[in-house]
């Protein structure tokens, strides 16, 4: 059979926990309503990180698309040179 000393003492983890709650509502619910809108509302709204890649993206391909014909047409005009 157990001891009832046993089951009065609390494990750490469960103190740990019973604090963390007591913190919590310390805070007003206004504010925790106000916390849990920011985080939806960061959760939902696209961010200006992802608008910048995409066009940072369509930048990049448009610097390789114009690096390609320069490169072809340079040459081109090269062999034109060299041949006079």
């Amino acid at each position: 059979m157990g001891r009832k000393d046993a089951s009065a003492a609390m494990a750490p983890v469960d103190q740990y926990r019973k604090q963390i709650g007591k913190q919590d509502y310390k805070k007003t619910k206004s504010a925790l309503k106000l916390t849990k809108l920011k985080a939806e509302a960061k959760k939902s709204a696209p961010g200006i990180r992802d608008a910048f890649l995409v066009i940072l993206a369509i930048l990049v391909f448009m610097l390789c698309v114009y690096a390609f014909f320069y490169l072809n047409l340079s040459t081109e005009l090269d062999m034109d040179l060299d041949v006079d």
